[in-house]
């Protein structure tokens, strides 16, 4: 009888003990599973940190070419207006030389015209030499180029050169009596000054 009773508890206690187990399994396939939901939602979200990293990494590197290709479009607007205002200095500069080169060729007709005796004054020669002279005196005007008046006007040390000074009671002080070489201004720019001779 004992036997069998200790047989029974024995049964009683394997049964209980299964019990017990079946009951851990489930809890442990539980814990197993929630491990596996947080190690997936760290998955997630690594993938999703992954995916901004590189959307900052983008946009960085978006913002940097942007920078980039500003930056270059400015240099070169910078460069062009730069050419440009060489270009046209450069188109000034020759057409300065060009006009120094003219100014002697001018004062020769001056000094010729100046000197023509009254008897050929009205010869054909002569008027053909005064259209010449007038010719050349429209062109420079044409270009932008005047000449500084002097006689009579007071002493500029920036439009006159002074070779002479004379002691004239007629004329006020520090005026310019007589002009020994015309001055000319090439816009706002003196490009010869006058020769003058100044009253003292």
């Amino acid at each position: 009888m004992s036997k069998e009773k200790d047989e029974k508890v024995e049964e009683t206690m394997d049964i209980k003990n299964e019990e017990i187990k079946d009951e851990e399994i489930p809890e442990e396939a539980a814990e197993a599973e929630a491990s596996e939901e947080a190690e997936a939602t760290e998955d997630a979200d690594g993938d999703e940190n992954e995916v901004k990293e590189e959307k900052d990494e983008k946009d960085i590197k978006i913002a940097e070419l942007e920078d980039k290709f500003k930056r270059l479009f400015a240099e070169f607007d910078n460069f062009r207006k730069r050419s440009e205002t060489e270009k046209a200095g450069r188109f000034a500069e020759g057409e300065k030389t060009v006009i120094l080169k003219i100014l002697p060729l001018i004062d020769n007709f001056e000094r010729a015209l100046a000197n023509v005796p009254e008897e050929l004054k009205d010869n054909a020669y002569t008027t053909g030499m005064e259209m010449i002279y007038k010719s050349f005196m429209e062109l420079l005007k044409d270009l932008g180029v005047t000449q500084i008046e002097a006689v009579g006007k007071e002493f500029d040390a920036n439009l006159h050169n002074a070779v002479m000074h004379v002691e004239d009671e007629e004329s006020p002080e520090n005026t310019v009596v007589e002009e020994f070489q015309k001055g000319y201004m090439f816009g706002d720019k003196v490009i010869r000054y006058s020769m003058v001779k100044v009253a003292n």
